[in-house]
Order: structure tokens, then C-alpha cells, then sequence
């Protein structure tokens, strides 16, 4: 059962986007277990070589352990999974704003769009 990657960045990169959505998502939580390398590459339809460098990313990271014997852990350290979503939610507002500028919108039309389309969402869920 493989899962869709985008050719334009590197796999490893992208499941290592993947972990740290769940992480957001609290689906994984702090000092949940993750796959094996041989399980995670099963089920995303890659070579163990690949999971393995994205687990040893993730780790560089601070964001998962790995524990010989036992295997690899979301990290308990809360202020790094507050750092990790902190940065997450800068990456996704800056890329939002350069693409609107490249658009040509002002600040001021993008705020109006933003409310408005939040304001629209939340009035759908009522």
C-alpha cells in the first residue's frame, strides 16, 4: 500500500512531514512508539534505506529517540513538540503570504480574504 510522493522533494523529506503532522495532529503522541524501519517502509511503499534516513532526520531533530533494543519514540520533551509546531505554523503562514504577494495582494486584502474565509468556514460548522 504505497502512499503518493511529490517528485520535487526528496522522499525521506516528506515522510518526515508526514511524522511531524501526525505529531500536530496528537494521532502520534509524546513518547508514542513508531513503526519499525521494515514496517514504516511497508506501508509507505519505500525502501528501509529511505525510513531509515528519515527517522535519523527526525531524531537530529530532537523530535523522535531511538532506543536500541526497543525502537524509535516520539520525544517527550514538550518544548520541542511546541517548537515543532510553533515552526510548522511559520513555514505555512510565510509561504501563504509570498504566494499572495506574487499574486499581487496587499496585506490589507489578504487579512479581509483570510477573516472572511475563517468567518465562512466557522458558519458552515454551526
Amino acid at each position: 500500500m504505497g502512499e503518493e510522493f511529490n517528485a520535487s522533494k526528496p522522499i525521506y523529506f516528506q515522510l518526515a512531514e508526514r511524522i511531524n503532522r501526525q505529531i500536530l495532529r496528537k494521532e502520534l503522541q509524546a513518547g508514542d512508539k513508531l513503526p519499525s524501519v521494515r514496517e514504516m517502509a511497508i506501508q509507505s511503499g519505500v525502501n528501509p534505506n529511505t525510513v531509515q534516513r528519515t527517522y535519523s532526520e527526525l531524531e537530529r531533530m530532537g523530535i523522535v529517540e531511538t532506543k536500541r533494543g526497543q525502537g524509535t519514540f516520539v520525544t517527550e520533551n514538550e518544548s520541542i513538540l511546541v517548537e515543532l509546531r510553533e515552526r510548522l505554523k511559520e513555514e505555512q503562514i510565510s509561504s501563504f503570504v509570498d504566494d499572495m504577494k506574487e499574486m499581487g495582494f496587499t496585506v490589507e486584502e489578504m487579512m479581509k480574504g483570510l477573516e472572511e474565509h475563517i468567518r465562512a468556514r466557522e458558519g458552515n460548522k454551526a
